[in-house]
């Protein structure tokens, strides 16, 4: 595992592309890079600084983008370093009020200190201070700055100030221009005089990949500071569940009551409601409704750890769907909506393709990766008989409750596979979690094996996919598994890959889902737009890409105490199982 105790934030680290504050601590991704330019032709210098310049402005991002706006608005910002002689504070605002008048201009000073208050009253100026100020709010209304030797939080304001095209100006201490902060002058402050690191690797990294990140970390904050409360969340999940929620600063708060959810979300103005889907509280919705509070509903993601959540190993992926739950055809839900009307970009498409091919390559699926990558590809030979996978799933399992239509269970779908193909070679494999002992569902072998040639335990559901020329399954994950591997899938219920035209419907579709897709859409919108994903290691948010790499990194998923707790549990469970039925059969 890497260390990345040497790229923490510190004193020496201030940059405009700053990262907020998910937790105390956070990695440096960037720093001051003193001495040589970085070398570029001025076509290729302009192309990059354009292309900087339009993603700062369009995602919003730099400076301390995380703090709340100004109440009102100015148009002028006087800013003046701590300790600034009043002579040299009176003269550059003498420059101002010639076009302003003293209630437009804001004092921006480092923070907002005893000093700095007095200073404004000398002034009869609104007084801010830098360290606690979203920069961006400044820049729709203020068309000019006067900065007296700005540094960090007042520097990040005159850079993007002067990324927007207002006017700023520079002053020494001496009160004399030296001279104008030009945008050009701006972007070469952060491109070529600022070195940039992954936050997952500590490696380095290029300017444009940290403002992308800035841009998700900016768009997860914003929907997190939505949420007032959290419910159903059993406490081995709170500690993930809470960095997943983080709201730069600050966590989300985990309720047993639904009363004092809905009071907590009223006081702190705040309309969202996270409950873990499969533990609604009775009557939630419509105290909900009646609160004018919104629901959001939480799930494991399909990529999403080394280890099964039943054995309580934390999620590095998750959905938070504010419709409804994707293994519920009955009504839309965020995953349906996006496959039914987003537009796939060309650039979107070309990392979906580029995550397909590492999946199959690699033999990821939602629990882990196959030991060996090659078994994971599919190498299927023509046969007489063709070989059927029918993967197994969780009895009471709501995907199988509310999308299995007519078929309810494991038995049942085996009986109507058999039906339909009486002839083929049938492979039932199942469910991880039954077989851990987590779960219901198991079948004894001697039932199964009336319908099905072979039971198949152990290794990674991608090393039995390469060996399968079809699956047929109710609405398990392992169909969807099976289409990125462009094995041909027959579906007996209404799984949330149903109905888009890659498979072969047995069950009820519903008429919303009137598109075809490709499977490279179907990828994007499935792994790339609906879910939620957080490295293992820094506990940040992350591209789905960081927790592929993390995959590759077994030492990641070591085991907590909840998972030791929960084995313990597990194994006494099956020696007690163990112990009545010999004393039954003793008895008899």
């Amino acid at each position: 595992m890497i260390s990345l105790k040497k790229n923490l934030v510190g004193n020496d680290c201030h940059s405009f592309l700053a990262p907020p504050p998910f937790k105390k601590i956070m990695p440096c991704i960037a720093k001051p890079q003193w001495g040589a330019l970085k070398p570029l032709a001025d076509t290729e210098l302009k192309e990059t600084f354009d292309a900087i310049q339009q993603a700062i402005l369009t995602y919003k991002i730099g400076g301390k983008f995380w703090e709340k706006p100004l109440a009102r608005s100015f148009h002028a910002i006087l800013s003046l370093p701590e300790g600034c002689e009043l002579s040299t504070a009176q003269e550059a605002l003498n420059c101002l009020t010639r076009t302003f008048s003293q209630g437009d201009i804001l004092l921006l000073t480092p923070s907002l200190t005893h000093k700095a208050r007095k200073l404004a009253r000398n002034l009869k100026l609104s007084c801010a201070g830098a360290d606690t100020l979203d920069p961006h709010s400044l820049t729709e209304t203020v068309t000019a700055i006067i900065a007296v030797t700005p540094r960090t939080f007042q520097l990040d304001v005159c850079i993007l100030a002067s990324l927007h095209g207002i006017s700023v100006a520079l002053w020494d201490t001496q009160a004399k221009p030296v001279k104008t902060l030009s945008a050009a002058s701006a972007l070469s402050i952060i491109y070529q005089k600022t070195q940039y690191f992954s936050p997952f690797t500590g490696q380095e990294t290029d300017c444009l990949s940290v403002i992308e990140l800035l841009a998700l970390w900016k768009h997860t904050l914003l929907a997190n500071r939505q949420i007032g409360a959290c419910m159903g969340m059993s406490l081995w999940k709170r500690p993930q569940m809470s960095a997943f929620l983080a709201k730069a600063p600050g966590q989300p708060n985990f309720f047993l009551s639904p009363s004092r959810a809905i009071a907590a979300c009223k006081r702190l103005g705040e309309f969202k409601i996270a409950i873990w889907a499969t533990r609604l509280p009775t009557g939630i919705k419509a105290a909900l409704e009646k609160a004018n509070l919104h629901l959001v509903l939480v799930e494991d993601g399909f990529v999403r750890s080394i280890g099964l959540g039943s054995a309580l190993q934390p999620p590095a992926s998750i959905f938070l769907d504010t419709r409804g739950v994707y293994y519920d055809p009955a009504e839309a839900s965020d995953l349906e909506h996006i496959l039914a009307t987003y537009h796939f970009s060309p650039s979107l498409l070309a990392r979906a393709h580029t995550v397909l091919e590492r999946l199959r390559i690699k033999g990821i699926s939602k629990y882990g990766r196959a030991t060996n990558a090659a078994a994971s590809t599919p190498a299927r030979q023509s046969r007489n008989q063709p070989r059927l996978l029918v993967p197994g799933q969780v009895a009471d399992d709501l995907s199988v409750l509310r999308g299995g239509g007519e078929i309810q269970d494991n038995f049942s779908l085996l009986k109507a596979v058999r039906a339909a193909h009486p002839d083929a070679y049938i492979i039932y494999r199942p469910h991880p979690d039954v077989e851990g002992g987590y779960r219901k569902g198991s079948l004894p072998d001697q039932e199964v094996l009336r319908l099905a040639n072979e039971v198949s335990r152990g290794g990674n559901i991608t090393e039995l996919l390469a060996q399968a020329d079809e699956v047929h399954t109710l609405t398990s994950l392992a169909g969807f598994e099976a289409l990125i591997r462009n094995i041909p899938v027959t579906t007996y219920g209404t799984p949330f890959y149903a109905g888009w035209g890659l498979t072969k419907d047995k069950g009820a579709i519903t008429p919303r889902r009137n598109r075809v897709l490709s499977l490279t859409e179907l990828v994007a919108g499935t792994l790339l737009v609906y879910p939620r994903y957080l490295d293992p290691v820094t506990r940040l948010p992350c591209p789905l890409e960081t927790v592929l790499d993390r995959f590759e990194q077994p030492d990641v998923w070591r085991q907590t105490y909840w998972m030791r707790l929960r084995g313990l549990q597990i194994r006494l469970h099956k020696k007690l199982f163990t112990l009545c039925s010999q004393l039954l059969f003793f008895y008899r």
